[in-house]
């Protein structure tokens, strides 16, 4: 079916779902203002857990991934159910997610000649070599700074018992240089909805000097990630809006398709350009909520790439 929208134009009308987890937390507020939008609009828009055993997928136009942020645990399950809706209905499609839940993409954008951190892969209980500076150390799954902490040479032995942990849950292991300009500029993630650039947004440093960022009681999810003040919009510079495109525009041929949704982090280091931390094609906050006072606020812009699938 279709729509008149006010412009005269015909426009896309269909059933689309948002996928998150249960229970839904009340401070999720990315989902609800962009299904808002898609509601007023006329596109029906509702939400559904992706392991919910009494959904039926195929009754949706779109499945859009958003917030199912007990993934983690489940991976394979989480795989098998992507593959299940197929690449016509979900977005991000299955492909980009299956690529995406490991961080060892990283060696492949490095391949591509995108500016990534060094990193090291560990193995399940493998040989760890001196750290020689302050380094990050997280598994190569997993999203939320879950078991993300800093360590140095001098702090060895507490960075050994959190590999210690990842080995004993079968996890690889990545260790990178912490950025020091991180403390200073902390990172900005430059949005891209449906291919185009959305907004900026900076993300303040959070992981503890020494040790793993502590989590939210009854969560793995750094509580961080809980704070108010932790991510604020900004502007990006050009070679970082740069940098994002040049990232999309290698995702796009590389899967064969644009994104719906794509979040990149990267740091920026003073007489440096910008370095890629993370690409977020699987569930990222969006923090639409700091837009509202862009002309065209975030739920908007998201609303736009959504519309655009469903034409």
């Amino acid at each position: 079916m279709s729509r008149v929208a006010p412009s005269g134009k015909v426009a896309p009308s269909g059933k689309v779902v948002f996928v998150t987890c249960e229970p839904r937390q009340p401070d999720w507020e990315d989902d609800q203002l962009a299904a808002d939008v898609l509601n007023a609009r006329g596109i029906e828009t509702s939400f559904l857990a992706w392991d919910d055993p009494g959904a039926e997928w195929d009754a949706f136009d779109l499945v859009v991934v958003r917030s199912p942020w007990d993934y983690g645990e489940r991976l394979d399950d989480f795989l098998a159910w992507a593959d299940s809706v197929g690449p016509e209905r979900l977005r991000n499609r299955p492909e980009v997610l299956r690529w995406n839940t490991d961080k060892r993409y990283l060696a492949e954008l490095d391949g591509a000649g995108l500016p990534v951190p060094p990193t090291l892969l560990i193995a399940p209980h493998g040989p760890v070599p001196e750290f020689g500076g302050r380094v990050v150390i997280k598994p190569v799954t997993g999203a939320g700074a879950r078991d993300t902490g800093t360590f140095s040479d001098e702090s060895r032995e507490d960075a050994l018992e959190l590999l210690a942990r990842l080995g004993d849950q079968d996890e690889v292991a990545m260790i990178q240089p912490y950025i020091d300009a991180i403390d200073e500029a902390g990172e900005t993630a430059v949005l891209f909805f449906g291919g185009r650039y959305a907004y900026a947004l900076r993300k303040r440093a959070f992981l503890p000097e020494v040790g793993v960022a502590a989590t939210k009681p009854g969560t793995k999810i750094a509580a961080a990630m809980y704070q108010d003040d932790l991510v604020s919009l900004s502007e990006a510079s050009e070679a970082e809006i740069d940098l994002g495109l040049k990232t999309i525009a290698w995702l796009s041929h590389r899967f064969g398709s644009m994104p719906l949704y794509a979040r990149i982090d990267m740091v920026s280091s003073p007489g440096a350009g910008p370095v890629l931390m993370e690409v977020e094609l699987t569930e990222p906050s969006l923090y639409m909520e700091r837009t509202a006072s862009l002309e065209r606020p975030g739920a908007e812009l998201f609303a736009d790439a959504v519309e655009a699938e469903l034409a």
